[in-house]
């Protein structure tokens, strides 16, 4: 089975497809503006990329989220409620992490299946 990889990096790929399934790196916003902005910016990158890979966000199967701070939460969850698809929300999962930068606030992390 072909293993096929989007943006391709000396240390890690935007994206991994093996068989029906996409891997979806990490994805963050801009560094600096607040959980809300970084929140949109990330999802918008995983809608790109799993175009990319032939899938969509109503074929998520998984995803995992990370906040520096779970006081953002709430926040959080409002840019998410307003952009998964009703019906096909995935599994999640949400916890606090000390990111790559200080001044990211969200890294969200995505499992789909292609379509």
């Amino acid at each position: 089975m072909n293993v096929e990889r989007i943006d391709a990096g000396r240390r890690m790929s935007q994206a991994v497809v093996h068989g029906g399934t996409v891997y979806l790196a990490g994805q963050v916003g801009q560094a600096g503006t607040g959980v809300a902005e970084q929140t949109r910016q990330a999802l918008a990158k995983v809608e790109a990329l799993l175009e990319r890979a032939g899938s969509d966000k109503s074929r998520l199967l998984q995803v995992t989220i990370w906040l520096a701070d779970m006081a953002d939460f709430a926040a959080m969850n409002e840019v998410w409620d307003a952009w998964v698809n009703p019906g096909a929300a995935p599994a999640r999962a949400c916890g606090e992490a000390r990111l790559a930068r200080p001044d990211f606030r969200v890294e969200v992390i995505a499992v789909a299946a292609r379509a």
